[in-house]
């Protein structure tokens, strides 16, 4: 059993169709009932690890296998000596042949069974540990009563709870919680990690995440999904520091990166960036405000390099630059797109350069064409931008944002940042990942302007691969939020927090 985050290493993530074919062919390898007797055998070693000293546990079955897995578990906590109460909310008589293989151990080792979602409610208030079995992995839009009732009880007991596989009420796909949804101290999630439990709405509702395989690793099974291939998406791990400078390398060795936004009112915007970028590790920073009544010239670093218009100039400039394009950049940024998606081999849009996109035909078409000439390009959207930029809304980005993510990078042939609570990266016909750093910290105006000039600087100065410089700048952005002593974090300090995180 491990405990997940923080991320020692990178994690496969597994649809729920995923992680039933990894179920059936672990079943077929196996005895009958085995799978379950292993996962009843887990949660029971969770509880008594997270909740030592309780002596109540109330466990919440459903009517399905997770119910199983917690019936199995009461088993094993009562041989412990703990005083477990089990309700079980459904019929019995229709549990599929696991559960009801485990509701028949229960009854057999004198398991107390209540059938009365009334008696949970009274039990649960004495109990210091509930186990939610109610819903597993089988969630699929909003639970109904008395379900939702019973999960509206959880949420209002004073005890520590524990879920089993997801916390009932979340998509274990997607993160969605589409109605009630129990809020879990700790997830053990089982055989499998599920994407939901590390975006949108999971990581609240999931508390501590573990994982137990199973005993399964050694067979191969866990690290494939229904097609027996690949896993549906990567949590991404930690990244090795940066590499350290040669003596005789210089700053012509580290790229240029050239930002282009600070429409009037929005200097801010592309001073953020630019100074992320240099603290990334870019050689040169250049900005190129679109408000010729501001300053040129910044007190805080002096050393960016101010040029109007730079985006007009030579070709060979451009060629030779990584640019960073649209952090407060209003309406006047649409007239450096074309040239820019034309000619710069490295470009990170944001913020105003998306919603120009968006508004824009023929620049989508430019953008989308980029990659048949061999340029490449990284969107740091957040949702309602990612939303401009499919057609669509922003509570259709959140059904589903490995989705999203994945139809913007096919759509447009590029790197995509869809941020939010668990980041996506993805890329056109790649797998992709989930960013397991940062919380709520980073929801400070500015912050998604020093991500991308981040990214900007860390991809001029390493000449990486586009989907893995998006990575390593998202994880560290996370990991600065982290590691914080104040919240919000303000933009500047954050800039600061990752040059010395770096």
């Amino acid at each position: 059993m491990h405990l997940v985050l923080p991320v020692t290493h990178a994690w496969p993530l597994h649809t729920v169709d995923g992680t039933r074919a990894l179920e059936r062919q672990a079943q077929a390898a196996l005895p009958p009932h085995a799978l379950m007797a292993r996962a009843g055998a887990a949660v029971a070693r969770l509880a008594l690890a997270v909740a030592p000293h309780a002596r109540r546990v109330h466990i919440a079955a459903g009517a399905g296998n997770n119910g199983g897995d917690g019936l199995i578990a009461a088993i094993h906590l009562r041989a412990a000596g703990k005083d477990v109460r089990v309700s079980l909310h459904g019929d019995a008589s229709r549990l599929p042949p696991d559960a009801a293989d485990a509701l028949a151990q229960a009854v057999r080792h004198g398991v107390p069974i209540a059938m009365n979602p009334s008696t949970f409610i009274a039990d649960s208030n004495e109990a210091p540990l509930i186990v939610d079995a109610l819903l597993g992995i089988g969630t699929r839009g909003a639970p109904r009563d008395p379900v939702a009732a019973v999960i509206a009880t959880i949420n209002a007991s004073a005890a520590r709870v524990l879920a089993i596989d997801t916390p009932s009420g979340l998509d274990a796909d997607t993160g969605q919680a589409a109605g009630a949804v129990v809020r879990a101290d700790h997830t053990l999630s089982l055989l499998s990690l599920k994407p939901g439990l590390f975006t949108a709405s999971g990581r609240d509702a999931a508390g501590c995440i573990w994982f137990d395989d199973l005993g399964l690793v050694a067979t191969s099974v866990a690290t494939h999904d229904a097609t027996g291939d690949t896993p549906s998406a990567w949590l991404a791990g930690p990244y090795a520091a940066a590499t350290q400078r040669r003596h005789a390398q210089h700053k012509g060795s580290f790229g240029d990166v050239a930002v282009i936004g600070g429409a009037p009112g929005m200097t801010g915007a592309a001073l953020l960036a630019a100074r992320a970028a240099h603290a990334a590790g870019a050689g040169r920073v250049y900005v190129a405000l679109l408000d010729d009544a501001a300053p040129q010239f910044d007190a805080v670093r002096p050393e960016l390099m101010f040029r109007r218009s730079w985006w007009q100039g030579p070709e060979a400039a451009l060629a030779a630059a990584t640019v960073v394009c649209g952090c407060g950049g209003a309406d006047a940024v649409a007239s450096a797109l074309p040239r820019l998606l034309a000619q710069v081999p490295r470009l990170v849009l944001d913020a105003d350069a998306l919603n120009a996109i968006a508004a824009d035909a023929s620049l989508q078409a430019a953008l989308a064409d980029r990659a048949a000439r061999d340029r490449q390009t990284v969107l740091t959207p957040h949702p309602l931008e990612a939303a401009r930029l499919l057609g669509t809304d922003t509570a259709g980005v959140q059904a589903d944002r490995l989705l999203a993510a994945r139809r913007l990078a096919d759509r447009f042939g590029c790197t995509v940042v869809l941020k939010g609570s668990g980041t996506i990266v993805a890329a056109p016909d790649g797998i992709p990942s989930i960013n397991p750093t940062g919380n709520a910290a980073l929801a400070s105006a500015g912050t998604g302007d020093v991500l991308a000039g981040w990214i900007g600087g860390l991809w001029a100065s390493s000449g990486g691969d586009a989907f893995d410089t998006a990575q390593r700048a998202v994880f560290l952005h996370g990991l600065a939020a982290d590691h914080a002593t104040a919240t919000p974090l303000r933009a500047a300090d954050l800039i600061e927090a990752m040059h010395a995180a770096r």
